[in-house]
């Protein structure tokens, strides 16, 4: 069954975030021991059973492990079967270049920007070429502000795979997002936004900045350990975000995640 956008007149939207579902280029990769395919085909079924019908998926970056074409189009085949509207953007671990020209033509794109009743989600390229870290460039900061000053009524929520902030990982914070602080320098100037949302850190994190508040979330795969001064993995189970936007600019959040952990996962791994 397909789900229609919602309209201003509808009371709220549900949004789903999936981030860093790590692929390969075949259904038997694993990621330290967990398959991927398999962990993010049980997240994609928790959506289903517990948040349906969504109105927008949006998938924050670090989409194939192995950057290959045969593991990106078997991803937009898959989110395609989900009947409703998702939005994918490219982290670290991404070949934008692939992305763009895979994920494109229906309701799985990598479009930039989306209007869904009196809410807008402008979505940011911060990967950085040869680095783990982010960076977004002139063309990305003029993209956010052209969104923002173009749709002033609508509340915006921005999603971008690096985080602008550190999340209390020693290992983790240095690839963040380089240009940090002119991001939220941007973003301060516009009383209309009211979220961001990132993957890229494996883990769930909140924090509020000049009046809007930017989040986190965990993998369909591997999840890093908070507050770890070396690389480690979590024993908390593969997840997601869910979001409930109100016609006022006010939200609700949250996480869901997998009641067992998927077989596999080698919680002694010192890295990837």
């Amino acid at each position: 069954m397909d789900y229609p956008n919602r309209t201003s007149s509808d009371e709220s939207l549900n949004v789903l975030q999936i981030t860093d579902t790590h692929l390969y280029a075949t259904t038997d990769g694993t990621l330290l021991g967990l398959n991927t395919q398999q962990s993010l085909e049980q997240c994609l079924d928790l959506a289903r059973k517990q948040h349906w019908p969504t109105d927008l998926i949006l998938i924050t970056g670090d989409l194939v492990h192995d950057v290959s074409e045969q593991g990106y189009k078997r991803l937009h085949k898959l989110l395609s079967s989900m009947k409703a509207p998702v939005l994918v953007l490219p982290g670290n671990h991404d070949d934008p270049a692939k992305i763009n020209a895979i994920f494109t033509g229906d309701t799985c794109t990598a479009e930039k920007h989306r209007l869904v009743g009196n809410w807008q989600f402008i979505l940011l390229n911060s990967n950085k070429p040869g680095s783990e870290s982010g960076l977004l460039s002139d063309t990305e900061l003029a993209h956010l502000k052209t969104c923002l000053e173009q749709y002033p009524e609508h509340h915006a929520l921005i999603g971008l795979h690096h985080p602008p902030m550190e999340v209390g990982c020693e290992w983790l914070d240095p690839m963040r997002l380089e240009n940090n602080e002119l991001f939220i320098n941007t973003l301060k100037d516009y009383p209309n936004v009211r979220s961001v949302i990132c993957g890229h850190v494996h883990q769930e994190y909140e924090i509020k900045s000049h009046g809007f508040r930017i989040f986190s979330s965990p993998s369909t795969c591997i999840q890093f350990k908070p507050e770890s001064k070396e690389f480690a993995l979590d024993n908390k189970t593969p997840g997601f975000r869910w979001l409930k936007l109100y016609k006022d600019g006010k939200f609700d959040t949250g996480i869901t995640r997998l009641d067992t952990m998927p077989a596999g996962l080698d919680l002694a791994s010192h890295g990837y």
